[in-house]
């Protein structure tokens, strides 16, 4: 299992960070998601691509990208 840390925009509250949460944890692949809403960013758990784990994100409305 790897971790793969994302940077999220357009997060502003409780919901925002759960709808992200559910996101990340519905991509096949994925142990669990930490998504934290200051400052944006999220840590995903297990085995998935990338991209998929940002167009997940982008499906609920927001802009993820890989942190370095």
């Amino acid at each position: 299992m790897s971790d793969i840390n994302l940077k999220i925009t357009g997060m502003t509250c409780g919901h925002c960070v759960r709808a992200v949460t559910k996101a990340l944890e519905g991509v096949p692949g994925v142990e669990k998601a930490d998504v934290t809403l200051t400052p944006g960013e999220a840590v995903v758990h297990g085995q998935a691509s990338t991209a998929a784990l940002i167009a997940a994100v982008k499906e609920e409305g927001y802009e993820a990208e890989v942190r370095g």
